[in-house]
């Protein structure tokens, strides 16, 4: 009974100590508790809550309308046309699962074009739109890999079946396209244009359910003038096509983004960073989840500044009226294309230019000017005052020794070298190098030519003797500087240097000099002659005469910048050499018995001076079974007025069936529009 007693209290003097052990431990548990909540709160509270509500602002930019394009006198040639657009703005965690949901919701409430989807667009929105499932299709080893690996297997799941899309679907794909190409906090275009009112109503409407999606205004190129011209302006890149491939590199050391639109090719891409504009900008606040808390516009943007040209709208439609008449009237059977190129001798502005070609089985023209900078051809005796003035430069003649004999050659395993006026062998005819010119002396250039290789005198069916390459290598360093064989320096990203013939016999040097050897281009002979035209300063041809910037209402704004005459060189030859050309190409169109002369008359009252030329040619025109077959080019060049010229012009007429002189014509209807006759 003791003994049970004894145990009962022993038992319930253990039970209180274990209660008080447990009460303990929690109390001591709670205090803990209540401390680190204390230090937390207390000591690093404001830490933590600056954490949580830490966001990221980050600069987001977005393109502004392009500069516009003038003539002259301030006409739009190239404008903007304004235009709603929905945009895409592209969060900073967006996944591709999330971008094909708003694709999806979008493609319920806009139109897109569809044409040009790939399988692999259809699969991209696909794999995009059913993750889970996709990777329920991999094996264990194919879920290892990782990066490009993982997604090349990912697609080749994807069946036919699965990709049968519905029209709905194809669009979502459409839109899914645009939103996957935009980078982080980069913005694209998903439709810019044809966005109707309800569209974009509707779009606004649900703003807060597709996310990144907004509506916004954008600009398209448009034409007041339509074709005129359209070649030399160059286009614009689509925001699909983004930055050419081949200038990636270049422009994002620039700024740009992969997907903005650029000049691709002439006046565009060669002003490209005066046209651009600065992006407005604007600063994206996110959270940690990547959503966007804020957007605030910080800077407006700048329209881009625009370009004023050299050339008068009103004078180039009359080009490209005449070039047009030309080919719709002319009978030559062969003859498919001219080009007409005018500018002003004292600063190398391009008054105009045009090049047209005609479909010979339809009759259609169409615009070819692009080929007055990439085309070349055998020029023909237009280039004589160039030979005459090398003479000079070389020393093999000079003002007071310049007189020699005209007279038909022929060498040694050489073709015949004989003048137009002057064709029998037994007729030996005095001519200085004025009367060279006004009479066309194909001999008297050869013999410029052979005394540069050394050889100073001629027997009928002699071998030629002389320094074949050395003669070659000085004419044509003599050409360069009047532009001929060599880039004109033309503000624009691409032009042709022209066709350099092999040398292959010494009688081709001969040929060289009358210029039937190499081929120049249209510019090239522009170029020429308005280095002779203005006393031997060669001007590099411009379009751009101005850069202007845009007022406030939206017209042509103030000059940023003159950009001024380009001299490319200076000839190395007396006024009075000069001076003597000048007097041979006034008696080509003066002189009596001059073919110019019937065309002008001999008082043509705007006082012009000139050259024709006739290249023999092979056929390379559009008519592929003529081609190699022999053809003629005719050329012509001139200045005007005599004493003071403003204009100087060139008109190349090649792939000729019969041997005539229209540019002769077509450049006196040039100097008659340019003059208002």
């Amino acid at each position: 009974m003791g003994k049970s007693n004894q145990n009962q209290k022993k038992k319930k003097s253990h039970i209180p100590f274990r209660l008080n052990l447990l009460f303990f431990i929690v109390f001591a548990l709670f205090s803990t508790i209540i401390v680190r909540l204390g230090y937390l709160q207390i000591i690093r509270g404001e830490e933590f809550e600056a954490i949580v509500r830490r966001t990221e602002t980050t600069n987001v930019t977005q393109s502004v309308p392009r500069g516009l394009i003038y003539d002259r006198n301030g006409e739009v040639l190239v404008g903007n046309e304004a235009q709603h657009a929905i945009i895409f703005t592209r969060g900073t965690d967006d996944t591709a699962a999330n971008m094909a949901e708003t694709a999806r919701k979008l493609a319920d409430i806009i139109t897109v074009d569809v044409e040009g989807l790939t399988e692999r667009d259809l699969k991209d929105y696909w794999a995009a739109s059913n993750r889970e499932a996709l990777l329920d299709r991999l094996s264990d080893d194919e879920k290892a890999l990782s990066g490009d690996e993982i997604y090349e297997v990912e697609l080749s799941k994807i069946t036919a079946e699965d990709i049968a899309f519905s029209d709905v679907e194809k669009q979502a794909t459409a839109i899914f396209k645009s939103m996957n190409s935009a980078t982080a906090l980069t913005t694209v275009n998903i439709k810019n244009t044809a966005v109707t009112d309800k569209e974009l109503a509707i779009v606004s409407e649900n703003i807060s359910q597709l996310p990144g999606i907004d509506v916004s205004k954008d600009w398209t190129r448009v034409y007041p003038h339509g074709d005129l011209l359209k070649t030399i302006f160059g286009g614009v890149t689509s925001e699909k096509a983004g930055i050419p491939t081949n200038l990636v590199e270049s422009y994002l050391a620039k700024g740009y983004a992969r997907n903005d639109r650029v000049g691709n090719a002439y006046l565009e891409q060669q002003y490209e960073t005066v046209l651009r504009g600065t992006k407005a900008q604007y600063e994206t606040v996110t959270d940690q989840d990547g959503e966007t808390v804020k957007t605030t516009q910080t800077y407006i943007g700048k329209q881009g500044d625009n370009l004023l040209l050299t050339i008068d709208i009103e004078f180039q439609q009359q080009l490209e009226d005449i070039a047009t008449n030309y080919l719709a009237s002319q009978t030559d059977a062969w003859g498919d294309r001219i080009y007409i190129v005018a500018m002003n001798p004292q600063n190398g502005d391009i008054l105009g230019m045009t090049g047209k070609t005609i479909d010979k089985s339809t009759g259609e023209i169409s615009d070819s000017v692009h080929g007055v900078l990439n085309e070349s051809f055998i020029i023909g005796s237009s280039m004589k005052g160039a030979t005459v003035l090398a003479g000079y430069m070389d020393g093999v003649i000079s003002e007071t020794d310049n007189t020699m004999i005209d007279e038909p050659m022929k060498f040694e395993a050489t073709n015949k070298i004989a003048s137009l006026f002057n064709q029998s062998y037994n007729n030996r005819v005095s001519l200085s190098d004025i009367l060279a010119l006004e009479k066309s002396s194909n001999t008297y250039m050869a013999k410029i030519a052979m005394m540069m290789g050394g050889k100073y005198t001629y027997e009928y069916e002699e071998k030629i003797d002389m320094d074949a390459e050395l003669a070659l290598s000085k004419l044509r360093s003599y050409y360069a500087q009047f532009g001929l064989g060599v880039r004109t320096g033309i503000d624009l990203p691409a032009e042709s240097t022209g066709f350099v013939g092999q040398l292959e016999n010494p009688g081709q040097v001969l040929f060289e000099s009358f210029g039937q050897f190499d081929n120049y281009t249209p510019m090239q002979l522009a170029q020429y002659i308005l280095t002779i035209a203005n006393g031997g300063t060669r001007y590099a041809p411009r379009l751009v005469k101005e850069i202007r910037g845009t007022d406030s209402d939206g017209s042509l704004g103030q000059v940023e910048l003159v950009v001024q005459p380009k001299v490319m060189n200076e000839l190395n030859v007396s006024d009075e050499a000069i001076a003597r050309v000048h007097q041979g190409m006034w008696q080509v169109m003066h002189s009596p018995t001059a073919a110019s002369t019937r065309i002008f008359g001999a008082n043509y009252k705007n006082r012009a001076a000139g050259k024709t030329g006739t290249g023999e040619s092979f056929y390379q025109g559009n008519v592929k079974s003529l081609t190699g077959e022999q053809s003629t080019n005719s050329t012509f060049v001139a200045f005007a007025p005599f004493e003071n010229p403003e204009i100087s012009i060139a008109v190349v007429i090649p792939y000729l069936l019969n041997d005539t002189s229209p540019s002769t014509g077509i450049a006196k209807e040039v100097l008659d529009a340019y003059f208002g006759d």
